[in-house]
């Protein structure tokens, strides 16, 4: 079976991007839940992170320094932003492809 997000870290599937080097692939959420929500995902296949061992390390540190480096380009870095990864089914994760959200540009509240 096809991993969505690696289609599209292939260009294969379309999508907003945002960033993109080596290790990693960046693009606008297509059902925001900001005005700044964008994916971070690497382009090496990780289900979550659940499945990260020590060999991730440097492309996990990569992936933050992406998030800050996106959270300063988008305008959000200054007011705030949050970074989210779900791992599993029960957190909401709907594609098993490692991924951070990085949401900004509004306050944003933990409701449950």
């Amino acid at each position: 079976m096809s991993c969505l997000f690696c289609e599209i870290a292939k260009g294969n599937i379309p999508s907003t991007k945002v960033y993109e080097d080596e290790l990693v692939y960046a693009f606008r959420d297509i059902a925001p839940q900001g005005p700044v929500h964008v994916l971070i995902i690497p382009r090496k296949h990780i289900e979550s992170a659940q499945a990260l061992t020590a060999a991730d390390d440097a492309l996990l540190c990569h992936m933050f320094a992406c998030a800050r480096q996106i959270a300063e380009s988008e305008g959000v870095a200054k007011t705030g932003y949050r970074l989210i990864t779900n791992v599993g089914d029960d957190a909401g994760q709907s594609v098993h492809h490692l991924h951070l959200h990085l949401i900004g540009g509004k306050t944003l509240k933990w409701d449950n």
